[in-house]
């Protein structure tokens, strides 16, 4: 790709902003939303956003390595890095950036102040690539380790007044054979509303990144949108690459998507887009996207992305402090500078659309509506894990769970039933939360007290032992009462964020041994287990 120098005029500009955005953040307007627009809170402008995707050594683009232990680098942590891109970020007219994976272990006061000041807002990405810290689309859970990474990125970011929202999860359902994972993406939705609330934070919107499925796009974004609105969604990216070099607005189905979401009653966005099939990048579907057309339906974009990457979809090149300009930034730079899309005042605004109506189960689409997975609760964990007789040697290697589960749950359904998760048909058993060491241990206790907690029945080759089990009183008897001695009932008491003395270590990497218990139980006859 060709560079690009910047000039003196600009360069003098550049030094102006950095200088601008170190010092102490300024007051910035929070973004509201008010049925399908975005809005500042104070003066009641509309708000569209311009984008831009910012964060370096990371697989965005739909191809994020989750499931996996794969590292990333926060982007929001390094001050000098958000001095030297800032200036080229406000040269793009960009009021916000999309952020994939942060540490909330870190500090991110001077990024986020230097951001604010510069008038730019940030979407954040709840998960991370780590196992145990996202969703994953080959084996969905919703759990006590999830919930806990979720909930420490909202306590991280909460106090920013730029942050506009977050994201619950990016394409996690991508195709027909997946479509089951949304509903414990969508329990996350809740969850994380629910969080928020709960600890008096301001509003803050939770909401979804989909891609662009022709089998699943019209399911998915009914689904997260439909149902009661604790647990749906509050705002709609989308991911989309339909538009490839000098394309149309039909040509690219863009009127299409654009009739689709006319009713839509939450903001919808592109939350990535910008096709490389030709290069450079014409980004002209810019002017579609922010014009007449579409700026009614949609609340704008955000391109793909900043950072020169191997998957060649960088507006910029950076070495060290350095920063090139590519030829895309040139002329996603020039597309931007010539918008002006169609706004609404919000006092004179009235919402008219309704939340969408939820898809059945079948053909493309396999995941209830009601109810969801069950919201995370680290003190029901450690309750029934107390109360237990027999529990998982400490010496038992997690490379062996994946058999060890399909050997006790083989034994009958009723092993297993109280951590079985199956969103098809909306079964979930009350731990099917709880992480995998209180999982097995859960099943290798009712098989031991079904066979009279004989000493026997507690061995498995030496991968169980007994203990004392505790008896459960106070809050611990109310939630194992919810939970049920079967424990398929529902716990209606919500999450403390205290874990109870005496629970079993968490067990943040059993993707593997969980993937090899579907297969195991699918063998055995006793359908599908997802732990």
């Amino acid at each position: 790709m060709k560079s690009f120098s910047v000039s003196s005029v600009a360069t003098a500009a550049i030094v102006a902003t950095s200088l601008l955005v170190s010092r102490a953040a300024a007051a910035v307007d929070p973004i509201v939303i008010k049925g399908s627009k975005f809005f500042y809170k104070t003066n009641g402008t509309q708000f569209f956003i311009r984008g831009v995707a910012y964060q370096q050594d990371y697989n965005g683009n739909g191809t994020a390595g989750y499931g996996s232990n794969d590292q990333y680098t926060d982007p929001l942590i390094n001050i000098n890095n958000c001095n030297r891109d800032i200036p080229y970020l406000l040269q793009l007219n960009t009021n916000t950036i999309r952020v994939y994976a942060v540490d909330p272990t870190r500090d991110h006061s001077a990024c986020m102040a230097a951001l604010a000041n510069a008038g730019i807002y940030v979407i954040a990405d709840l998960s991370s690539p780590t196992i145990g810290q996202n969703i994953d689309r080959s084996n969905p859970q919703w759990n006590d380790g999830i919930y806990a990474r979720y909930t420490a990125v909202v306590d991280a970011f909460q106090n920013y007044t730029n942050v506009l929202g977050f994201f619950a999860g990016n394409e996690v359902s991508n195709a027909p054979n997946n479509t089951n994972a949304s509903a414990f993406v969508k329990a996350a939705v809740r969850d994380m509303k629910a969080y928020i609330k709960s600890k008096n934070y301001r509003t803050i919107g939770v909401g979804y990144a989909t891609n662009d499925d022709a089998d699943i796009r019209v399911n998915m974004a009914d689904y997260f949108n439909c149902g009661d609105a604790s647990s749906a969604i509050d705002f709609w990216g989308y991911n989309i690459y339909s538009w490839c070099g000098e394309s149309s607005y039909t040509a690219s189905g863009y009127d299409v998507r654009t009739q689709e979401f006319s009713t839509y009653s939450v903001p919808a966005f592109f939350a990535e887009y910008g096709c490389n099939n030709v290069e450079p990048r014409p980004f002209t579907e810019v002017q579609a996207l922010y014009g007449p057309n579409m700026s009614t339906v949609w609340s704008g974009g955000i391109a793909y992305q900043y950072f020169q990457e191997a998957n060649n979809y960088g507006l910029v090149t950076v070495s060290g402090q350095s920063v090139t300009t590519n030829q895309d930034f040139s002329n996603l730079k020039t597309q931007l500078a010539s918008i002006s899309p169609s706004s609404v005042a919000s006092a004179s605004y009235t919402p008219t659309n309704s939340p969408q109506a939820c898809p059945s189960v079948g053909g493309n689409w396999s995941a209830a509506a009601t109810p969801l997975p069950p919201t995370p609760n680290q003190q029901v964990c450690s309750c029934m894990y107390n109360s237990l007789g027999c529990v998982v040697a400490g010496s038992t290697s997690e490379d062996n769970y994946g058999s060890l589960f399909g050997t006790v749950c083989g034994y009958g359904s009723s092993v297993c039933a109280g951590i079985t998760s199956n969103a098809t048909t909306g079964t979930y058993g009350a731990f099917g939360m709880c992480n995998a060491t209180e999982q097995l241990a859960y099943a290798f206790n009712n098989y031991y007290v079904g066979q009279h907690s004989s000493a026997s029945a507690c061995n498995f080759g030496g991968a169980a032992t007994s203990k004392a089990a505790a008896s459960a009183s106070g809050a611990c008897s109310t939630l194992l009462a919810q939970a049920g001695t079967a424990g398929t009932g529902t716990v209606t008491s919500s999450p403390t964020g205290t874990a109870a003395s005496g629970s079993a270590p968490s067990v943040e990497s059993g993707v593997f041994a969980m993937a090899f218990i579907v297969t195991i139980a699918a063998v055995s006859g006793m359908g599908m287990i997802l732990l």
